[in-house]
């Protein structure tokens, strides 16, 4: 255990919540020399996120490999997550374009990734891993925070660092105590998912089905497990309330190449929710931040999520630990991650909001997924944003919309039907 500095600092850092987002922040800093408390409410170290895509975006890639976890994914079975994806126009397929690698992240289940994190975390030398710890309030002083009250088996206790994180989730008590404003953007799809063993899919890669305004994936996993899911639009939640497994085999079963399902094995309950809204919050406050879904919570439906905790997380490691332990101005390097935060993920979060609204594609979206479908470098350029690689800027940049315009107009041309010829044979 740490002893207190002499502002009466037991640490560096309280972070609460010992997940993606929070594991990853307590490694990377205290590999920077920052003495860390890693608090978590469950007491067991093999405690698991069960409601989640069960997947890692390629944005996660470098901070896997800067907290060392490459191998050890590897080794534990994580598939590299190639995809396809089912549209009207057809399959947009980037894997099949001709061109170098692209970047790959893991599809891996967090009944495997979330122990073997925390485990890394719990060895790491200057964090004290503190399980069974809920967070039950913020200690503050002159406006700022200066350490957390938890709960634990021997009763309540207060502990003291210079910065507190929350890593607790999109319900984050952190955040609440703290009096953050969330921003809460409604989600007109509901979901629910299954694990299934024996299913398998098209060259053993990922594949999502874009059927506007209903959803659906199957990711090959760990173990030989494959993770599949429904979104539909909520219109549809009375006949999945009124039997559950029959309208989700159903639903799977109704997907255009979709997996055989009928011949597989279910190794788990169906499982999911029908209200999962997308929050935003301002990350930072006076000795307080925020990272993974306690900043901000995305659409399910993009897979995003463990992506960004561990991108958050990397953050802000980068903008905080020269002043922790080197004394210089905190509320300066907050600002720095809080500008970071905004500019690398707002404008996806925009998208995401307005697309899980369940609306039609709007005239964009149908020329870049069309082209994609029709296109092999338009469908590399798509990976590449899906992966959250690039921003919706340049996504959308002038010369892959053009490329897009030219692509649909030449498919346009050669669909078009032979013109008569006139009677005179001209």
């Amino acid at each position: 255990m740490s002893k207190p500095d002499s502002a009466g600092h037991e640490y560096d850092v309280v972070i609460s919540g010992a997940s993606l987002a929070g594991c990853a922040a307590a490694i990377l800093l205290a590999r920077r020399g920052a003495r860390v408390a890693l608090l978590e409410r469950r007491s067991r170290p093999t405690a698991y996120k069960a409601l989640c895509t069960h997947s890692l975006t390629a944005n996660a890639t470098p901070v896997l490999e800067e907290l060392g976890l490459l191998p050890a994914l590897e080794k534990a079975g994580a598939v590299r997550n190639e995809a396809r994806w089912y549209t009207r126009w057809g399959w947009i397929e980037p894997s099949a374009a001709p061109g170098p690698e692209l970047p790959y992240g893991y599809n891996v289940r967090r009944s495997t990734l979330d122990p073997l994190i925390r485990s890394r975390a719990a060895e790491t030398p200057g964090v004290d891993m503190l399980l069974g710890h809920r967070v039950t309030g913020l200690l503050q002083e002159a406006g700022r925070t200066v350490g957390v009250r938890a709960a634990t088996a021997e009763g309540e206790r207060e502990i003291r660092g210079r910065l507190v994180v929350g890593a607790d989730g999109k319900d984050s008590a952190v955040a609440a105590f703290a009096g953050v404003p969330t921003r809460k953007h409604e989600n007109a799809r509901f979901g629910y998912l299954a694990h299934f063993r024996n299913l398998p899919l098209p060259d053993g890669i990922s594949h999502a089905w874009f059927l506007v305004p209903d959803m659906a994936y199957a990711f090959p996993n760990d173990d030989g497990i494959t993770v599949v899911a429904v979104l539909p639009d909520k219109k549809r939640l009375p006949e999945f309330r009124a039997d559950l497994e029959s309208s989700f085999l159903a639903f799977v079963r109704s997907l255009p190449d979709g997996p055989p399902i009928d011949s597989a094995e279910r190794v788990t309950k169906i499982t999911g929710t029908v209200d999962y809204p997308l929050h935003t919050r301002t990350p930072t406050a006076p000795g307080l931040a925020l990272v993974g879904d306690a900043a901000l919570t995305g659409d399910p439906l993009w897979g995003v999520g463990c992506g960004w905790a561990l991108q958050s997380a990397r953050w802000l490691t980068d903008a905080v630990a020269p002043a922790l332990t080197g004394g210089g101005d905190l509320d300066r390097a907050l600002a720095v991650y809080a500008r970071r935060h905004r500019r690398r993920l707002g404008g996806h979060q925009f998208l995401a909001a307005d697309f899980a609204k369940g609306r039609p594609f709007n005239p964009v979206e149908r020329l870049m997924f069309s082209g994609a479908a029709r296109d092999g470098a338009l469908a590399r350029h798509m990976h590449l944003f899906a992966s959250r690689l690039i921003g919706p800027a340049r996504f959308l940049s002038p010369a892959a919309v053009a490329r897009a315009v030219v692509v649909n107009l030449r498919h346009r041309r050669a669909a078009a039907p032979p013109a008569r010829l006139s009677r005179t044979g001209a």
